[in-house]
């Protein structure tokens, strides 16, 4: 029988786990079914070319986790094929944990959230740093954006699944809020002014 794609998640002892507490059957069931991909889909690609921001999770070669927040314009995590992503690394705080991790171990995850429709994508797999690759470099920066390119981190996608709603906040970025009142701001406007007209217009009360 093939492994399921979700083993990569669900080890023997995160089973053991989930019977006890009575989620195996429910999972077994998915195993069985359609269960997680590990390739991108076009709904998966067109998810990640509206991200500007995810958070990337390397660990130690003793297995100490670190969590580390990317940010950059709309879609500069790249879709590259159906198995591989990657994105510009650009200059930050200069403590190199991330690159430090994946140099001794290359495992890594990507955890993508849309706070307005209250999805969150994990995906596993490994990263790999690239230095001397400008030509992917620039394939990969936005020139727009003022952050400045240093080197490529390259993810190859092992699995994917799509998390649960519950408890996610609903929140808007600045600029959809601002979309989004913008109509409001310009009707406001406009009826303050035909007031002020209207105002001129009526007779002053003795």
């Amino acid at each position: 029988m093939k492994q399921p794609i979700s083993d990569i998640a669900f080890t023997p002892s995160v089973k053991t786990v989930q019977g006890r507490l009575g989620s195996r059957q429910h999972y077994a069931q998915m195993e069985e079914g359609d269960g997680w991909s590990d390739t991108i889909t076009p709904d998966l690609a067109a998810f990640l070319c509206e991200r500007d921001s995810f958070y990337f999770a390397t660990a130690s070669g003793e297995g100490r986790p670190y969590i580390q927040h990317r940010g950059g314009p709309k879609g500069f995590l790249n879709v590259l094929d159906y198995r591989t992503l990657a994105f510009a690394d650009y200059k930050g705080n200069r403590q190199y944990i991330s690159l430090g991790n994946l140099a001794e171990n290359n495992q890594a995850f990507l955890f993508l959230m849309d706070y307005a429709t209250q999805t969150r994508i994990k995906m596993w797999g490994t990263a790999e740093v690239i230095e001397d690759d400008p030509e992917l470099l620039k394939q990969l920066t936005d020139s727009r954006y003022k952050g400045k390119p240093e080197r490529v981190i390259r993810f190859h996608v092992e699995a994917w699944d799509v998390n649960c709603r519950q408890h996610i906040p609903v929140k808007y970025a600045q600029e959809d809020v601002e979309s989004l009142v913008r109509p409001l701001r310009d009707r406001l406007a406009a009826l303050e002014a035909e007031n002020e007209i209207l105002k001129g217009h009526l007779p002053v009360s003795v």
